[in-house]
């Protein structure tokens, strides 16, 4: 399995069509230097001694550092003073009596970073809109640094922390090397998963005194099918999506209909394709990261989407946004605004701009609408079943389109084009290949979802007790990377937010 991956890995490099270009590029998943770089620091990691605990530690904190460096060596500062200002902070609490202005404090200048560079140019855009239509033509200062990658990701994490120990549900954690390794740990600080100190920090304290094999190779099966879906359905799907979606003024309605579903499935095999590599690389050096996607276009409720999509941001709002609000414990009323600040925050979170929070806050109705009337909850059969889920994979789409669109008055008129019956039902497509390629990856993913969710005891390929069947899969997975995969394709969505 190990000469699986190395293979994989080989070939992915050499399919390439932009090699030299993808050099020197930052590095990805998907980037020729994570596929030279991670052998080595794997190599590296389980040739330290066993015993040599804090040893291995350190080295998996400066290669951490190193790795998210090599975006902007500048962004380390942002890491490291969230991670000090959150250690302090933890510790304080841990040694002195439970004080608002503490907790206050503490969160508020953690997050100050990611206020300041995701959402200040949006609160100076708007100031700047609302003078305009009073009169008052006034030009504030610009603000268009780049983004910290990973900012928001690192920032929830850290402030999960420190609210677990002032909560009295951990105790603060006292080595900062390990902290510091925590919240930097490299599989997951691009786009998470977001991991809670209760599941990661006892896994960075335990002697693990030899490398798992079993984890070992169900870490590259995760890598594998990573690859597969980022490569080969999200990538290939990103192409139809981003030739139509910015360009809608010129495609007819069902065009736009069939990118915004292709954008749908584009957007949850980019995401869960690297949720599982980080997974993945994280079993094959001995640990066990947060499940992040569990099959959510198979929900019956958008409620019932939220504990399939991206569940451990779904869990860090639970956690620390709904239950401190009162959660379900009040009145209907309560408990829906409670709803509706938990989903706007959501919105708020994943970008600077009012197509987020139209998104965030179209899920936070859904919700309430759903609680309303009773309907999170699935009790109409197997048919019933099946129509509840399309009904909720349509909600969920159309929501896409506000994510994905720049501005709200395009996502308007992209919807408006969708539903206008004046337009011809003609469907855009490059060339007769192309097309069938972007059938056959969706189909894969289909095929794989359906069977995990209502099948998973059948046709276990990956995990097969005969060899040869194995082996099979495995090599015909990296012969659909060769042939089908899009390279070159963009970084994964959520590294940007």
């Amino acid at each position: 399995m190990l000469f699986c991956f190395v293979l994989s890995s080989a070939c992915t490099i050499f399919a390439s069509r932009n090699v030299l270009t993808s050099i020197i590029r930052p590095m990805a998943y998907t980037s020729f230097q994570f596929i030279l770089l991670y052998p080595l620091v794997f190599l590296f990691y389980y040739c330290i001694p066993a015993s040599w605990l804090r040893m291995r530690n350190i080295f998996l904190l400066l290669a951490s550092y190193l790795l998210y460096m090599s975006w902007k060596p500048s962004y380390a500062v942002v890491l490291l003073l969230v991670t000090i200002v959150t250690y302090a902070g933890a510790r304080l609490s841990e040694n002195m009596r439970r004080s608002r202005l503490l907790l206050w404090g503490t969160v508020v200048l953690s997050i100050l970073p990611l206020l300041i560079f995701k959402y200040l140019g949006f609160i100076n855009d708007t100031l700047v809109r609302i003078l305009s239509f009073v009169g008052l033509h006034v030009e504030l200062p610009g603000l268009n640094w780049a983004i910290p990658i990973g900012i928001s990701f690192f920032t929830l994490q850290a402030v999960g922390y420190f609210c677990d120990v002032y909560k009295k549900r951990i105790p603060a954690e006292r080595d900062f090397l390990t902290y510091a390794l925590f919240i930097s740990f490299f599989p997951s600080i691009l786009s998470g998963p977001i991991n809670k100190a209760s599941l990661m920090l006892p896994q960075f304290k335990r002697i693990r005194p030899h490398l798992d094999y079993s984890k070992c190779v169900e870490g590259l099966k995760m890598l594998l099918w990573g690859m597969v879906m980022k490569t080969v359905i999200a990538d290939r799907a990103g192409l139809y999506v981003d030739t139509v979606m910015p360009s809608y003024h010129f495609f007819s309605g069902l065009t736009c209909f069939v990118a915004s579903l292709l954008y749908t499935i584009q957007i949850y095999a980019d995401f869960a394709g690297y949720s599982l590599m980080a997974i993945g690389v994280g079993k094959t050096l001995g640990f066990e990261l947060t499940e992040n996607f569990r099959r959510p276009y198979f929900s019956y409720s958008v409620t019932d989407f939220w504990r399939r999509w991206h569940i451990s941001l779904s869990t860090w709002l639970k956690d620390y946004i709904y239950i401190p609000l009162g959660g379900n414990r009040c009145s209907k009323s309560r408990n829906y605004m409670n709803i509706l600040v938990t989903f706007l925050v959501s919105g708020i979170w994943h970008g600077a701009n009012w197509t987020f929070i139209v998104w965030g806050m179209w899920h936070g109705l859904a919700q309430v609408v759903e609680k309303f009337t009773g309907q999170q909850k699935c009790e109409y059969g197997p048919w019933g079943k099946a129509v509840k889920i399309l009904i909720t994979f349509l909600l969920v789409n159309f929501a896409w389109i506000f994510f994905r669109m720049p501005t709200l008055e395009m996502a308007c008129q992209f919807i408006a084009r969708i539903f206008n019956p004046s337009l011809p039902l003609t469907i855009f497509y490059d060339n007769p290949q192309t097309l069938a390629l972007t059938i056959l990856s969706v189909a894969l993913l289909v095929m794989k979802d359906v069977r995990d969710e209502f099948f998973p005891k059948r046709l276990p390929l990956m995990n097969s007790r005969h060899l040869m069947v194995r082996w099979s899969t495995y090599v015909l997975l990296m012969l659909i990377i060769l042939l089908m995969g899009a390279f070159g394709g963009e970084q994964f969505i959520y590294a940007n937010f």
